[in-house]
């Protein structure tokens, strides 16, 4: 078997990926075919995304344990 750990975009380290993303994105935008969210798609990706986390009940309770901590950091 041969090995492809050291191949392709996904093994890349994450500047190097970023920066080639960066680059199809603005080539898109130039030739006009890039998707531009309107303000209403914007709101319901996001309201999407707020539902899908919000079931992780740990995940949740780690963020407000957080914020928690945050907010009591200057308490003497």
């Amino acid at each position: 078997m041969t090995d492809t750990s050291n191949r392709g975009f996904a093994s890349m380290d994450e500047d190097k990926q970023r920066e080639i993303a960066s680059q199809g994105g603005k080539a898109a935008h130039e030739k006009g075919t890039a998707h531009e969210f309107t303000s209403e798609e914007a709101r319901e990706a996001g309201r999407k995304g707020g539902e899908a986390v919000s079931q992780d009940r740990e995940h949740m309770s780690e963020i407000g344990r957080e914020g928690g901590k945050n907010s009591h950091k200057n308490d003497k």
